[in-house]
């Protein structure tokens, strides 16, 4: 599919999803739309929550489409009236796992909590999904030699969502560089899971490009030092109206593939 096509495809769904977000006619299409989403390494976390809410109405809703269609309250207030649960049948189990993943990889936002909410209990006790809210609670807590282990043990979920370690290596970068003014070698390595001449590689690049300096620490550990920023340096802050944005640490990143 080309470009001008995918483009086409974005368009369609956000158009769908703006003109009548509780419509269950445009399940499939948003269904459709996270697969075009992993292939094409793009993200629309409102159209992923659409589909997730979608999910929960019942097929008891559909004589009252027209009614939907016309005040989106009225779906509350028949969910309500109805005490309707969620239709664990309509679901994809793929498609919501795939949701997961991609809301992981956009941290920090509070994306994967959001999806999470509207993922009812008994499904979320399913294997798969106890083990996505195990990694987000190690990102969440910047226990990243846990994550990559943990990762490892569950690379056939994981693999088939390009772009995904890239992704989590970034957001380690960015906890680094607003946390700590320096740290040692390993630290890094072990927080963006990267070792040996790939990461010799990697810090070459940072120092030539993107400021970062190499020190000599004790005992024979090399220091990798970070820009200057309101957050490793408070006393900027009184100079700094923005923080470092998480795309600005992503850029760096090709030179790891």
């Amino acid at each position: 599919m080309g470009r001008e096509s995918q483009q086409q495809v974005s368009f369609t769904v956000e158009q769908l999803v703006a003109v009548n977000p509780y419509n269950p006619d445009i399940l499939a299409d948003l269904e459709n739309y996270v697969n075009e989403q992993v292939l094409s390494q793009t993200y629309n976390l409102d159209a992923n929550l659409c589909l997730l809410r979608l999910y929960q109405v019942s097929a008891l809703l559909l004589p009252f489409k027209q009614l939907i269609y016309a005040d989106t309250f009225v779906f509350f207030l028949l969910m309500a009236a109805l005490n309707l649960q969620f239709e664990p049948q309509r679901m994809s189990i793929q498609i919501v796992e795939r949701i997961l993943i991609k809301a992981l990889m956009a941290m920090p936002a509070q994306d994967f909590s959001l999806c999470l909410f509207l993922i009812p209990e008994q499904v979320q006790m399913e294997e798969r999904f106890k083990t996505l809210i195990v990694l987000s609670h190690y990102l969440e807590t910047s226990r990243f030699h846990q994550f990559w282990e943990e990762a490892a043990k569950n690379r056939h979920i994981l693999e088939v969502i390009p772009g995904f370690e890239q992704a989590i290596q970034a957001y380690a970068i960015h906890v680094l560089t607003l946390t700590y003014q320096k740290v040692p070698r390993p630290v890094l390595a072990e927080a963006i899971n990267v070792e040996g001449l790939s990461l010799d590689k990697f810090l070459e690049y940072q120092a030539a490009n993107n400021g970062w300096v190499l020190e000599k620490g004790s005992s024979r550990t090399q220091l990798v030092v970070f820009p200057r920023n309101e957050f490793n340096h408070p006393e900027l802050r009184k100079n700094t109206a923005d923080g470092i944005p998480l795309e600005h640490v992503t850029r760096i990143f090709p030179v790891l593939v």
